[in-house]
């Protein structure tokens, strides 16, 4: 995993010179040839803290999935009774999950949190980002994380999940870049605060945040 995660840390250099600093999710993809092996963040699971939020509230309706990867969460959701929209800004990801979840009928599309599809706006009653905000660069991150409240439609919850970033740390380095409660309050202001909740997850690095809000 060191290997894989210093060629990934290789092409997040490369991308960050270039007038396109999120073009590397695209080549790690492609260069994996779909061994999933060579993707750092694919826990060919959906995420247990999702898992957790799922299992304690039966709701369902429109979901949409906001960088997707392989789409196990996405699958997850779609199981669980949920109509699912899944993008990533990966196109290769979207093939590749698209292939892993052929027994769904999820609607997997390329796109960008930048600029999603004005279509989304208001339209769902879950939005959903996993491991997606603390993998870009925190002025991209700035521009990105407004754009998920405007999807939610009336009643509608948005769950946050990622690594928590720990005060006493002085790791500076990334991707990762583990978010703070103060950033992750801002992502919410506009909406009902639900949970704020953390944890440690078995081995896993790092605690791990889940937050949740409701639009009123």
């Amino acid at each position: 995993m060191d290997e894989v995660r210093e060629r990934m840390l290789e092409m997040v250099s490369k991308a960050e010179s270039s007038e396109q600093p999120l073009s590397w999710f695209e080549d790690l993809y492609r260069y994996s040839k779909r061994d999933r092996e060579q993707i750092p963040w694919d826990w060919k699971e959906p995420h247990p803290l999702l898992v957790e939020w799922s299992n304690d509230n039966e709701a369902s309706g429109r979901a949409l999935v906001v960088g997707s990867g392989l789409g196990e969460d996405a699958s997850f959701l779609w199981k669980r009774g949920w109509s699912v929209t899944a993008f990533d800004i990966s196109e290769e990801a979207v093939e590749w999950a698209r292939h892993l979840h052929q027994d769904t009928d999820i609607d997997w599309v390329a796109g960008d949190l930048l600029n999603p599809e004005k279509g989304w706006t208001g339209k769902f009653d879950l939005v959903l980002e996993v491991h997606i905000l603390q993998a870009i660069p925190e002025e991209i991150r700035k521009r990105a994380s407004p754009n998920l409240a405007p999807l939610l439609a009336r009643g509608g919850s948005l769950i946050c999940i990622g690594r928590l970033a720990d005060e006493s740390s002085t790791e500076a380095s990334g991707p990762p870049w583990p978010l703070t409660w103060d950033f992750l309050n801002q992502i919410g202001k506009e909406l009902e605060e639900v949970e704020k909740y953390s944890a440690f997850i078995p081995e896993k690095e790092g605690k791990r945040y889940r937050a949740v809000w409701k639009k009123a």
